[in-house]
């Protein structure tokens, strides 16, 4: 399959002319709207038969973990896929406008809405006098909520700069706040459980941001050498995130569920329930990987792996989503 980049317009007599690019609009505002709805209703469904009690609000507070961690792939995949295509020898300097700045609101609006939970006690609140700002300060969770509400006003605004590669580093700080939160000081060696998720979500995020950066790039310059020899250089690249982002899931799957229960706790809880469901997702995105790479080698157009790495790049979105259901559900045990 050729790539062929879309014209301003096409008239006939039979029609007006077709704006280009609306279709796509609506495709992806109905997956959006699709894919809000897993967080949403899933909760209730992960949770039946369970006998366990969900937090408050558990379903606006995965939407917003999923918006989070859709913001920091956005960023990152387009930092790493613009460096992978300058290292090029048919460097690909036209790019596509980048969406960080619109992700960067996004991510910012999701921090406040999860900050304001926590300065109410992990409580939804139901009007702007429950918000205690300087509470915040007062609790390590409250103190991690701040510092992602800075870093991402700060990526947006560098987004917006002169200098854009600069927001790589409050997108860091981010990363980092949520490996810390993720792994509270009672946890058994939270620092590990930290530094397992700081891999992990980096990791996702290059993985699952730079193929969508990537794909854009090539529908941006359909055709050519360099739109291969980029999704050719991103698939190496991404072999190695696939078995790091392996590695420390399965890692941290076991730390938190141990072996002679791992099982059970798969189909009798929550959390087991949403993690199952979660690696069946990141094993269709595999095969879907694997069917991109092949085409790459083995066709004789080789853009043809844009279908697979296209229906890669929206199961990826998916697996975004289910993990930020994944991380607003209760533990499935205690930590002794």
């Amino acid at each position: 399959m050729t790539l062929i980049r879309p014209t301003a317009g096409v008239a006939d007599a039979s029609g007006p002319v077709r704006r280009p690019g609306v279709g796509r609009a609506v495709a992806v505002l109905v997956l959006a709207a699709l894919g809000a709805l897993i967080p949403l209703l899933g909760p209730s469904a992960a949770l039946h038969g369970t006998g366990e009690a969900a937090a408050p609000g558990v379903g606006g507070i995965a939407l917003l973990r999923a918006v989070l961690f859709a913001a920091l792939c956005v960023p990152v995949g387009e930092l790493f896929v613009n460096r992978l295509a300058r290292s090029l020898p048919e460097a690909l300097d036209d790019v596509p406008r980048s969406w960080a700045p619109y992700t960067g609101v996004a991510g910012l609006i999701a921090a406040l809405g999860l900050a304001s939970v926590v300065s109410t006690g992990n409580l939804v609140p139901h009007g702007l006098a429950e918000i205690d700002v300087g509470g915040l300060y007062d609790s390590r969770d409250g103190k991690l909520a701040l510092v992602e509400v800075n870093a991402f006003l700060a990526a947006a605004l560098c987004a917006r700069s002169h200098r854009p590669a600069t927001q790589l580093w409050p997108v860091a700080a981010v990363i980092v706040a949520e490996a810390l939160r993720a792994h509270p000081a009672t946890e058994h060696s939270p620092l590990l459980g930290s530094g397992l998720t700081l891999v992990h979500l980096t990791c996702a995020s290059l993985w699952a941001g730079g193929l969508l950066h990537a794909l854009r790039t090539l529908r941006h310059r359909p055709g050519g050498a360099a739109g291969a020899a980029l999704l050719g250089l991103y698939a190496r690249v991404a072999a190695v995130l696939l078995a790091l982002i392996t590695a420390t899931g399965v890692w941290s799957a076991l730390r938190r569920m141990p072996s002679g229960t791992i099982l059970d706790q798969l189909t009798t809880t929550a959390y087991g329930r949403t993690l199952l469901a979660k690696v069946f997702l990141v094993a269709a995105v595999a095969v879907l990987a694997l069917w991109a790479r092949i085409r790459l080698r083995r066709a004789a157009d080789p853009l043809s792996a844009y279908s697979p790495a296209r229906a890669e790049v929206v199961a990826l979105g998916v697996v975004v989503v289910v993990s930020g259901l994944l991380t607003a559900l209760p533990l499935p045990i205690r930590w002794s």
